[in-house]
This record gives structure tokens, sequence and C-alpha cells, in this order.
């Protein structure tokens, strides 16, 4: 099973249920190309078929997946979001890539409405990080312990 990236705790993001079949421990272990891990106030069983929605980036932003895991935090719980196509997981990705760059630029100027200095930002943040959501980079192992979460 490849990476989950980090979704930023303090970002919004929706968890559906699906109506497809659930996907067994075992063969989710072996399609999964990775995904996005994320806080969530519920628990969902491994397997089960979800879609992941981040409203900051509209409402066309609805990525189909599976529960890899889900493990009890302090605020709810870790869930895992794997996806088992190439176009979904480049889809989440960049999704989750302009998440991280709004959060980025929000925490390092908060008031500013210049644009310039938006782009600025963004860049930054894209020389700095843009190599952790590389295709090469997904086959690493997910850390669970990550601090973004």
């Amino acid at each position: 099973m490849g990476r989950f990236l980090p979704h930023p705790v303090d970002v919004p993001v929706e968890l559906r249920l699906c109506h497809r079949p659930r996907l067994s421990a075992r063969r989710l272990h072996r399609v999964s190309l990775g995904g996005v891990a994320c806080r969530h106030h519920r628990r969902y069983p491994v397997g089960t078929a979800i879609e992941l929605n981040m409203p900051t980036l509209g409402n066309g932003t609805h990525y189909p997946g599976y529960v890899a895991w889900c493990r009890e935090a302090a605020q709810g719980y870790l869930i895992g979001v794997a996806f088992t196509d190439e176009q979904t997981l480049f889809g989440a990705r960049m999704g989750e890539q302009v998440c991280q760059i709004q959060r980025y630029c929000e925490t390092h100027s908060p008031f500013s409405d210049n644009v310039e200095s938006i782009d600025a930002l963004a860049r930054q943040w894209v020389e700095q990080h843009a190599a952790e959501f590389s295709r090469a980079s997904l086959g690493e192992a997910v850390s669970a312990g990550n601090a973004h979460l």
C-alpha cells in the first residue's frame, strides 16, 4: 500500500458513504495506490466505499475511494482513504497540494489580499514541499505519527 498524504486538520474535509461493494482488507492492500489521511468524527470499517470531498476546492472535488485504515484519535478518528486508480489519486494529490498551499498562505500572511504576495508564498511552498507530493514519494511508507494530522 502506498503513502497517505496528510490533510491539514484546519481545512474542512467531508467523507460520504458510497453505494459500492466493500473491499476486503487483503484486496484493498493489493490494489491501493495510496491516498489521503484525514481526521473525521466518525469511525468507518476498513474496506468501506466512501467519497472524499474538499469543500474549499468547490463542489466538483469528489474522490471515490475506500477506507484503508481507521484509528481512534484524541478528537475523533484518523482515517486513511485509499484510491485504486491513477486518475483519482492524481486528482486527490493535486487537491491536497492546493489545500496545503492555501493553508500555508493563510498562516504566513493571514490578512493579505495582495495577489503578488500570495503568489510569492505559493511559489515558496512549491519550492519547499512539492517533492513530497511527487509520484516517487508516494511509494514511501505511511508515517502514522504525522504531525500535520
